[in-house]
């Protein structure tokens, strides 16, 4: 499957705005080449090992269609904080975790904050890479 395939397979609106946060995610991260191997639209690839010993390979941002929501998912860090959660405060009608930013709608965030976000997880390495 590809990101188009993805995107065609939605509803509108979700699939216009899915395709809004791709451009996004293009435009502000050129450098993370696009993915589906982990079965959502995902951008840069990693291979990480916990200090559990668990290890993976993963997307350094991805993004996936949900029920009622969109979820953006960073795995970047500054220092030893995911980077979504230095933007929660910019970012007040999304649920933000550690590494996920979660919203109804597109227009419920910021679009430039987004793009700050996702400049910073291009220069910042994911959590637990090697």
């Amino acid at each position: 499957m590809t990101h188009e395939e993805y995107f065609a397979a939605l509803a509108e609106p979700r699939r216009g705005e899915l395709r809004t946060l791709h451009a996004l995610i293009r435009e502000s991260a050129p450098d993370l080449e696009p993915t589906m191997e982990f079965g959502t639209p995902g951008y840069g690839r990693y291979h990480y090992r916990y200090a559990s010993g668990r290890e993976g390979d993963a997307a350094t941002v991805s993004m996936a269609s949900r029920k009622n929501s969109i979820s953006l998912y960073v795995s970047c860090m500054a220092g030893d904080r995911y980077l979504p959660e230095l933007f929660a405060d910019r970012l007040p009608k999304a649920s933000v975790g550690k590494s996920c930013v979660r919203f109804e709608r597109l227009s419920d965030v910021d679009l430039t904050v987004l793009g700050e976000l996702l400049r910073a997880a291009a220069r910042h390495p994911p959590a637990g890479a090697v």
